[in-house]
């Protein structure tokens, strides 16, 4: 049964179009269990029923016309339960209900699975068979498995079909698909889609604007490849017997015009420009290769794809034609990257989509400092048939809406236009104090990483900075930065915000944050090395950096130090022991700078119930609301499959906050809190009237929280706080936050 299930999975990955997924798996289904019928019924969003996909064994004339409406029949059941339903006669069962035309009336035994994807009903699988008999266990457990195995496939032809058939639609009906907030805001343009080289899945189709030229430009290509095999090939002659060395001569002949690269020549002389060529004709090769049974053939599919892949980075190196962005582009990619945002003018950027990255990646780090709604980890878009598509990003809720109808694109853009109309109406906010309406101050500072957010956050009103991560200068090189290149760094970005307060998070990578040059590969990098827990285990990297940010503190006096994923006070000791040390010798070398204040992130449950005792060894506290929530939800916030359980507004999360909080006053310590939720209009009430002294947050999210806390009173807040901690789940929470908000002429921040 598992080999079975191997061959099925792999042919049916295999698959071009969501007909001849599901053609794939009835027929093979059938076949592996030796029934009479297979069959799919698929769920239709717009009208609840479940519509006759596909069959093998029932009357197929019927499929795409028969269905049942919601809650009819077996299949109906199957689906309301979302469990299996295994029958000996399903004759004889209440909710049995003749499906009319498809040709049931004489097949008794009924086992129906549904097919879940993301707590989603998809459809539902169905086997049958004329005589009665009950399905074993093991039969019934291999659909289910089938089923969960199958259901990403699906979902991700049915949205590819879906869109496709959307496009151009009067009716007012669209399809969403899930990702992870990467930058909040609300962008709708066309899908420019972008490639890293030589990575033939993502090649775009396209028509080319000059047959002979691409033509020309494929066979270069493949004679490039030619030689570099033949060098290779010769370069071992003397290392490998003649059956060994006659492979490569087989490893050429693929590319010959009687094999693969006539099918690309054809292909091109069609109207496809070369890449494209390329791209559809190996993959389907690579995919032909991976569902044969015999292990030496399925491995020539690694031969395939890397010939495939030599030709396109010839192809791409010589392609030097010039690229035209929409007026409104939203950039879409595989995995973004920095230089793929500068190919592209400021103005022309409406929005950028990523089917992998996190929100705490580089690009959407970028992103929200340059005001660039995005939306990260969209795992289900079908890329390589993207290209020109129209697309909404919901960068409020991480939520993509590709080819929308008109009445989904008007209501996004009066959206749009209501964001940048309350930019607007917040300018004259910028000179003016964040405090309530009965006199309660709060301070608001920024989080920030690169130069180009100073100005915009000073002008923004910005009062210091929260998180400045050190690690990005880091990630933009090939090597450590030497000491004396952080202090240039560091001294920049002090003197800028000088005499305002600059809080440097020391080094902070391992986790989704790695280095090109100091790779960290871990099964689990969350709950890895990662943090504090790299730098005391590389005290020269720690030291190096500690001493280059007090010499850029020479003179200026306006550097904090905070201390990234602290979890025991052996650790803080340690890292407090080098921070002396690093003052020592550098005021032993002659530089004049003062010991500054130092921190500790609250960041993970332990830190949490030690927050008193850190408190009072150190000068601050501050709350790293994203990892405090992805660690006391035990969620990958990274991770598309359980982003919706990442919630800030959990009741653990604020008790959590709380308490923090509270520990802080005790030891009379001032306390901020930064990450997404600092710069949130909903929380800033209950984080004020938690004690917070500081938030931290993105430079766009200044004006919003000010105007926020300047519409409310400090008392009310705390009787709000209280309301909310008597609640035991977030929906109730964010639904009474969102009623305060309403109430003060605030619906403009509402976006959920």
């Amino acid at each position: 049964m598992i080999e079975t299930l191997r061959r099925i999975v792999q042919e049916v990955n295999g698959a071009d179009s969501l007909d001849m997924t599901l053609e794939i798996i009835v027929r093979r289904v059938k076949d592996a269990m030796s029934t009479e019928v297979c069959s799919v019924y698929l769920h239709n969003y717009l009208n609840g029923n479940f519509v006759f996909s596909a069959t093998a064994g029932l009357n197929s004339d019927q499929v795409g016309i028969a269905s049942l409406k919601k809650g009819e029949g077996l299949v109906g059941l199957v689906a309301s339960r979302g469990e299996a339903i295994n029958l000996e006669s399903a004759q004889n069962h209440p909710s049995f209900q003749l499906v009319p035309g498809i040709g049931e009336e004489s097949f008794k035994a009924f086992l129906g699975v549904p097919i879940m994807h993301q707590r989603k009903i998809l459809g539902v699988l169905v086997v049958q068979q004329a005589g009665e008999r009950r399905f074993d266990e093991s039969e019934e457990a291999f659909l289910i498995t089938l089923s969960a195995q199958l259901a990403g496939v699906i979902a991700h032809a049915q949205l590819s079909g879906a869109v496709e058939r959307q496009a151009g639609s009067v009716s007012e009906s669209y399809t969403k698909v899930n990702g992870i907030i990467g930058a909040p805001g609300i962008g709708i343009g066309a899908a420019f889609v972008m490639s890293h080289a030589a990575d033939m899945s993502l090649v775009a189709d396209k028509n080319a604007s000059d047959r002979l030229a691409e033509l020309r430009n494929f066979r270069d290509a493949l004679a490039k490849v030619r030689r570099d095999i033949e060098e290779v090939s010769n370069s071992l002659s003397g290392e490998l017997s003649a059956e060994d060395h006659a492979l490569f001569d087989v490893y050429l002949g693929i590319l010959d015009d009687s094999l693969l690269g006539g099918e690309v020549a054809k292909l091109i002389k069609s109207g496809q420009w070369a890449q494209g060529a390329l791209s559809q004709v190996m993959m389907r090769h690579i995919k032909h290769f991976e569902r044969m049974e015999h292990s030496y053939l399925r491995e020539r599919a690694v031969d395939v794809k890397d010939l495939g892949s030599r030709v396109l980075a010839y192809l791409q190196e010589g392609y030097q034609e010039e690229r035209f962005f929409p007026e409104r582009t939203v950039l879409v990619s595989e995995e973004l990257t920095a230089s793929m945002l500068g190919e592209i003018p400021r103005e022309n950027l409406a929005g950028l989509v990523s089917v992998r990255g996190s929100g705490n990646s580089h690009v959407a780090i970028l992103a929200r400092a340059m005001g660039v709604p995005a939306v990260m980890g969209v795992v289900d878009l079908p890329l390589s048939s993207l290209e020109g598509w129209s697309l909404i990003v919901d960068g409020y809720n991480g939520v993509i809406y590709p080819n929308a109808d008109a009445k989904t694109l008007s209501r996004f853009q009066t959206l749009a236009d209501r964001d940048l109309a309350v930019i607007q109406e917040l300018e004259p906010l910028k000179t003016e104090p964040c405090e309530t309406l009965d006199d309660h101050s709060l301070t608001l500072w920024v989080n920030t990483g690169v130069m180009s957010d100073i100005d915009y956050s000073i002008d923004l009103g910005a009062e210091g900075v929260g998180l400045y991560r050190t690690e990005i200068p880091f990630l933009l090189r090939e090597s450590f930065p030497s000491e004396e290149e952080q202090r240039k760094i560091y001294r920049d970005q002090l003197k800028a915000f000088a005499p305002k307060p600059v809080t440097m998070r020391t080094l902070d990578v391992g986790g989704d944050k790695s280095l090109s040059y100091f790779p960290i590969e871990e099964q689990n990098p969350s709950l890895g090395w990662r943090g504090i827990r790299v730098t005391l285990d590389h005290p020269e990297i720690f030291i190096g950096q500690l001493r280059a940010m007090l010499k850029a503190n020479e003179g200026l006096g306006n550097l904090r130090i905070m201390l990234p994923m602290v979890t025991t006070l052996v650790e803080l000791n340690d890292a407090l022991e080098l921070i002396s040390r690093s003052h020592s010798e550098i005021s032993f070398e002659g530089w004049e700078s003062n010991l500054p204040p130092i921190g500790v992130m609250i960041e993970v449950p332990a830190a949490v119930y030690q927050a008193r005792e850190l408190a009072r060894r150190v000068d601050f506290l501050s709350v790293g609301s994203n990892d405090l929530t992805q660690y006391l939800l035990a969620v990958d916030r990274n991770n598309p499959r359980v982003s919706q359980l990442y919630d800030h507004f959990n009741p653990a999360v604020l008790k959590a906050l709380m308490s923090v909080a509270s520990a802080a006053r005790q030891e009379n310590k001032p306390v901020s809190i930064c990450g997404e939720l600092a710069g949130n209009p909903q929380a800033a009430p209950i984080l004020m009237a938690m004690g917070y002294d500081i938030l931290s947050m993105s430079a766009n999210s200044i004006l919003p929280v000010k105007k926020t806390i300047r519409s409310l009173r400090f008392e009310d807040s705390v009787n709000l706080l209280d309301e909310v901690l008597k609640l035991d789940n977030s929906l109730e929470i964010i639904e009474r936050l969102n009623q305060v908000l309403s109430e003060n002429g605030l619906e403009s921040f509402i976006h959920q």
